[in-house]
């Protein structure tokens, strides 16, 4: 599908331009992926209220490719720092299985076409279940993390290497 190979490509450059061009902490660029995710749902809410399926499917993959981006970051380098020195098991077990639903859910939705009756409403669930999956991180999950031990520098640095990575492997 060649828009989709587009969307990729613009995601790609647009995440690499966020990426690259600070060295912030790691719950800087995480909050930061939080905002740009929310803006994104935003843009397909107007979408899909014009009937812009084709606008509407290439925001979602959009979407995807962001929260694909963002909870590997956060399962590979923040999750696990955040394991040893906030040692709140049921906290980062509680986002692991939401990173699992919304894994489900968007592998549901990318199987779909964008005029199928389901698509706004798991998109919806889509949108409602990451809003909830942020308030959580931002209220519990990032403050514990700023008062612990964390080097949030080194892990913000290792971050953005990883996107830049992951960004390359999508563009390509």
């Amino acid at each position: 599908m060649p828009a989709t190979k587009t969307a990729t490509k613009s995601a790609a450059k647009s995440s690499s331009k966020s990426s690259s061009s600070s060295h912030e902490d790691a719950v800087s660029l995480l909050t930061d992926d939080h905002k740009k995710v929310k803006k994104l749902f935003k843009t397909y809410e107007q979408a899909s209220k014009k009937d812009d399926v084709e606008g509407k499917v290439e925001i979602a993959h959009k979407i995807f490719e962001e929260l694909t981006i963002h909870t590997m970051l956060e399962e590979e380098i923040f999750y696990p720092a955040a394991r040893a020195a906030i040692k709140d098991d049921d906290l980062l077990n509680e986002a692991t299985v939401e990173h699992d639903t919304a894994k489900d859910l968007i592998a549901q939705l990318e199987g779909m076409d964008g005029d199928d009756p389901m698509y706004d409403a798991k998109m919806t669930v889509l949108s409602e279940y990451i809003d909830h999956h942020v308030e959580e991180e931002e209220t519990e999950m990032f403050p514990k993390a700023k008062k612990s031990k964390m080097d949030l520098d080194d892990l913000g640095a290792q971050m953005v290497e990883r996107k830049e990575e992951l960004i390359a492997e999508i563009a390509a």
